[in-house]
């Protein structure tokens, strides 16, 4: 997998996934610097995709 540079981008990457799927919550979408793959895998869960599924959905989004 290649890298998803969260860090910077995340609260607008955020925005979108809330606009896209409202059943997420705030708890569900915390970013906690160094703990990417932790919302990678809730991301997963939450959508039923594999990881590699979930970055390149949040790539185009970005």
């Amino acid at each position: 997998m290649d890298k998803l540079d969260l860090k910077g981008k995340w609260n607008e990457l955020k925005g979108r996934v809330k606009q896209e799927y409202a059943d997420f919550t705030d708890d569900d979408l915390k970013y906690e610097e160094g703990k990417d793959d932790e919302l990678l895998g809730k991301l997963q869960q939450k959508l039923g995709k594999t990881r590699e599924e979930v970055v390149t959905w949040l790539k185009g989004l970005g």
